[in-house]
């Protein structure tokens, strides 16, 4: 096994005892992840991830509250955003399979997935 694919193991199986952890629903489907929209999600999720360090920076630097609020509505919203983009992406891949294979508990997780989304 490569170092890659074990790492990659050793972080899904990290994030699958998070998700349980911290009740976080997640279907239990075995199919790849790997969806036409993988890099844009890569790519909000980068662009939120340093518009927050800024949001730190302002704070660290005592910036105007207004300013730092503004940029928090922005860090919201990119998030916000990308997660509308992973629910598209599974209503087309994931829920679709389900759907065709009667796979009940994968419509269930995303409907609560839905529910702590919103």
């Amino acid at each position: 096994m490569s170092d890659k694919h074990a790492h990659d193991e050793i972080q899904e199986i990290h994030d699958h005892e998070y998700m349980h952890a911290h009740g976080i629903a997640h279907a239990h489907h075995g199919h790849a992840h790997s969806h036409e929209n993988t890099r844009a999600v890569l790519n909000r999720l980068s662009r939120a991830i340093g518009h927050l360090q800024r949001v730190r920076s302002m704070v660290e630097d005592g910036r105007d509250c207004a300013e730092v609020l503004v940029q928090i509505a922005a860090v919201r919203s990119a998030i916000d955003n990308t997660g509308k983009l992973i629910l598209q992406d599974h209503l087309k891949h994931c829920i679709v399979e389900a759907a065709r294979e009667g796979d009940q508990a994968t419509i269930d997780d995303l409907c609560q997935a839905i529910d702590k989304f919103m």
